[in-house]
This record gives C-alpha cells, structure tokens and sequence, in this order.
C-alpha cells in the first residue's frame, strides 16, 4: 500500500516565502557570527523601561532577545523601571505624588503601590513573558539577598530670595550605596536571567523607591559589565543638527551636557552612562526601545541602533 506524499512545510506566518528570504536570513546570522564570539562570555546589564514595555509587540520582541542572548553565551542582567504604571496606580487610588529634579516624593503610602506595581505586577510580566519565549528567568527587587542596600536620597534647592541651599527630603527614595554581586554570579552560572525591581533597603531596613537608570547603572559597575544597555523613547544624543550621534566619548558628552546640545530628560541619562563607565563598564550605549529588536541591531550589526558612550 503505497503512502501519501507528504505536504512541503509551510512557510511561517509572516516569515520568509521564497528561497531569497531564506538567503538572506541566512546572509544576516553569518554577518552577526563575528559579534556574537566577540560577546559570548560577557555581562550586560539592560534596563528596560519606557514604550519598548507598554507596547504588547515590542514587550514580546524584548523576551525573545534576552533568550537569544542567553543562547549565545552572553550573560543578561535585565533592570526594569515602571513610571508610568505606578503612576495609573496612585491615581486610581487617589494618592497625590509630586516629583523633584525627576524623582518622585515617596512616602509611606507611596512606596507601597510603588512595591506593589514594580516587584509584584510589573516584575512578573516580564518574568513570565520571557519564560514563556523559552528562557529561564527570575524575578528580584533589592530587598533580596541584600542586594541593594541604599542611602535615602535628598536634593538641594536654592532659594531665590535669600540664595541660601535648602536640603530637600523626597521621602522614601534610595540612592544605591552597595550592590551584592554574588547573588547575580550565581544566577549566571545557572543560566537563569534576573529580572531586577528598582526597590532597595534604607539604613534602617526601611523599603526604598530608586531611579530604574540610577539601579542600572550602579549594578553594571558592581558586576564589571561589558555593557550597560539603557532603552529609551528616542533614537540616542543627538547633536545641534538632530543627528544621531553613534559614538562618543565621555569628554564630548560632558561638553554638549555643558553647551546645552543634551538637554532635559536625556541629562540624567547620559550622567548615568558616564558614571558606569568611569566605574569600569566597557562601554554605556542609550538605545531606541521603540525599534525592533534594537539590542540585537545595537551588539550585532555594524551601524548600531543608539549611541554608544566609551573611554578613547
């Protein structure tokens, strides 16, 4: 009895249809081959915020790239913010907040729903999506294993009447002062991705509200990164012509932070590269988390997809 031909398989939905994409999907992973030996091994530390979180594409595309990565060999440490959501929060609960140079005045009833929205809904969104993509991720906040251990954060003010520097007390907001290492070497060697909620623990054990960038940045330091990653909602610095810039170095930075060329809300971040970096990360690149898949566009093709701030 003879046996049916069998069907030729489907291409996949929305994939390559004919031998020219097959090609050329093929002609891509053999350009990135060189950056991906020149990656396997090393940390990077991602964070992870903005519209590349809000959008449901964007989110999915993020989770399968951290699994890529870790197929690889590379090591990724993955920091996510959440403003935007605890903000939702604090409004359907009637809780006013207000923010000081960025950072938002946190008190006793705020830090709750900010605990609450960041290592509880927000934190196990991206844990259980980038398991579901085939990886092997963990969710954390700084409050495990002594892993952020913090300072509580104030600002200065001048007055200008008087001239005189007011200290400003913004609550329960943590700079980070000690990052415990050990517990993300051991997630390495196990190959098991943290997820990491910007929550630390203040000197009196009290729970703390952190910059998602300042985190970032400060854990990059601590695990001797090879790169701090910092997704955002625009392409990178760009210069007085609106031009991306996609390489610089530190003393440029600061000289177009000086003449005014970065401004607004792109300071902090840059500051944030800038302070990695002088603490020994290989290099700080600030990436446009709206494009897809912009970490793999950034570490394994030649033009990059941000702009990377490196020592000369």
């Amino acid at each position: 009895m003879s046996k049916k031909p069998k069907k030729p398989a489907k291409a996949p939905k929305g994939g390559p249809k004919s031998s020219d994409d097959w090609l050329g999907q093929a002609a891509v992973l053999s350009e990135a081959m060189p950056y991906m030996r020149r990656h396997a091994g090393a940390t990077f530390v991602i964070k992870y915020g903005g519209h590349a979180m809000g959008d449901e594409k964007l989110a999915d595309l993020f989770a399968r790239d951290i699994v890529l990565l870790r197929q690889i060999g590379i090591n990724p440490i993955v920091v996510h913010g959440g403003g935007p959501q605890i903000a939702k929060m604090l409004d359907r609960l009637k809780i006013k907040s207000e923010f000081i140079d960025g950072l938002r005045v946190t008190d006793e009833e705020t830090v709750n729903v900010v605990e609450m929205v960041l290592s509880g809904s927000i934190n196990k969104q991206i844990v259980s999506a980038i398991n579901a993509a085939g990886g092997f991720a963990i969710g954390l906040s700084g409050k495990d294993g002594h892993l952020i251990k913090c300072d509580k954060a104030t600002r200065t003010m001048r007055d200008p009447d008087s001239n005189i520097e007011k200290v400003l007390d913004l609550g329960l907001v943590g700079e980070p002062k000690e990052i415990n290492p050990h517990i993300l070497e051991l997630f390495d060697k196990s190959d098991i991705t943290p997820v990491i909620a910007p929550i630390g623990v203040g000197p009196k054990g009290e729970t703390l509200n952190i910059n998602a960038d300042t985190v970032a940045g400060a854990i990059a330091a601590a695990v001797g990164a090879k790169r701090l990653i910092m997704l955002t909602d625009v392409a990178g610095v760009l210069d007085g012509d609106g031009q991306l810039v996609t390489d610089i170095t530190p003393d440029k930075a600061r000289a177009l932070i000086k003449d005014g060329t970065i401004d607004g809300g792109m300071i902090p971040k840059v500051e944030t590269c800038l302070k990695a970096v002088e603490k020994g990360v290989g290099g700080a690149v600030i990436v446009d988390g709206r494009v897809d898949h912009a970490i793999l566009v950034e570490l394994f093709t030649e033009g990059g997809a941000g702009t990377l701030i490196k020592s000369a």
